[in-house]
């Protein structure tokens, strides 16, 4: 009797960030197109800008929650449009985040590139998902885009927010049961402001 396949081990979703102190942590915004944003931004958030070449937004795209299998080529005018969409779902998810109006430029940004086709997904021999080859760039924009779709029009719409922390602008959203999560991540600005809250009343009393 021969094996079964074994499956691959799949990452946990998420992205390793890193702090201003320079230590890893992990962060998962909860949804697929808001792992996009800490890429960088815009405004003052162009300082954090990591996808200056379209080899940037492969790399982004293989740490993602799209996981294996991904064969991806991207070209300098994709990147370009790869920015101008995040750029768009950052002011989107940072409007929802608190409750201001979504802007009919943002929207428009993400229902055009929702327009093209996605990525084509595939049931691999092992049982897990991979990606039918020959990937785009527009089909990445695409599927990025019709994520945000089906999360700003679904269950979790109300859910989208902005990290607690008083320094902190990382954007997720809250699947937990509970519904009650504040942090980008409780091992990084969950400590800091629960310690920062604990000086403050030591230093009252």
């Amino acid at each position: 009797m021969s094996e079964r396949p074994r499956k691959s081990p799949e990452r946990p979703p998420g992205l390793t960030l890193t702090s201003r102190e320079g230590t890893p942590y992990r962060f998962d915004p909860g949804a697929l197109c808001l792992e996009l944003l800490p890429t960088g931004g815009p405004g003052a958030f162009a300082r954090f800008e990591v996808l200056h070449e379209p080899a940037d937004l492969v790399a982004w795209a293989h740490r993602s929650r799209l996981q294996r299998g991904l064969e991806l080529a991207v070209s300098e005018r994709e990147l370009a449009r790869a920015r101008e969409l995040r750029d768009a779902l950052f002011l989107l998810t940072a409007d929802r985040a608190h409750g201001r109006r979504l802007q009919p430029p943002h929207l428009g940004a993400v229902n055009e590139a929702a327009a093209e086709p996605p990525l084509v997904a595939r049931i691999a021999p092992d049982g897990t998902r991979t990606w039918a080859p020959g990937a785009t760039g527009t089909q990445l924009l695409s599927t990025l885009a019709r994520d945000a779709v089906d999360l700003f029009t679904g269950p979790y719409a109300a859910r989208v927010r902005e990290c607690g922390a008083h320094d902190c602008r990382l954007l997720f959203v809250d699947t937990s049961r509970p519904g009650r999560r504040r942090w980008c991540a409780m091992e990084h600005c969950g400590n800091r402001e629960k310690a920062r809250a604990h000086r403050a009343r030591r230093t009252a009393d």
